[in-house]
């Protein structure tokens, strides 16, 4: 698990500067990760390549393509269990902004994220438990 919101001191160009990661994790070179996929896409276990322009970090994850309040207008619980069929999850309305449609595409971030992390190891949902 890596968290992906906080602030930590570190060294970038030579000087000692507090960086903010917002949905980000580190990618020190070497250093593993993991960036989940949405409800229904596979998460991946990364390697960090220690990219400098980067700040030595990676996205946490897809990201979104709507915001939460047009998901819920453009899905409902029908939807989610078509794009999560075959995986445990809740399934209900209280969840519907976490459809896997209101995600950007994982596979593609991961493509344009390849400077910055390898990935190690590829994990297919199968279990999904929303707080």
């Amino acid at each position: 698990n890596c968290h992906h919101n906080y602030v930590q001191k570190e060294t970038h160009f030579g000087a000692e500067v507090y960086l903010t990661r917002k949905g980000a994790i580190s990618a020190q070179l070497g250093q593993l990760g993991i960036i989940p996929g949405s409800m229904g896409a596979k998460s991946y276990i990364v390697r960090g390549l220690g990219n400098e322009q980067s700040f030595c970090s990676c996205s946490h994850g897809a990201g979104r393509r709507m915001s939460r309040s047009e998901a819920k207008r453009r899905f409902n619980t029908l939807d989610l269990e078509a794009q999560t069929k075959g995986i445990e999850c809740r399934k209900d309305k209280g969840v519907v902004d976490e459809i896997p449609g209101a995600y950007k595409d994982i596979d593609v971030v991961m493509q344009n994220q390849s400077d910055l992390v390898e990935v190690v190891h590829t994990l297919r949902q199968v279990i999904c438990v929303k707080g």
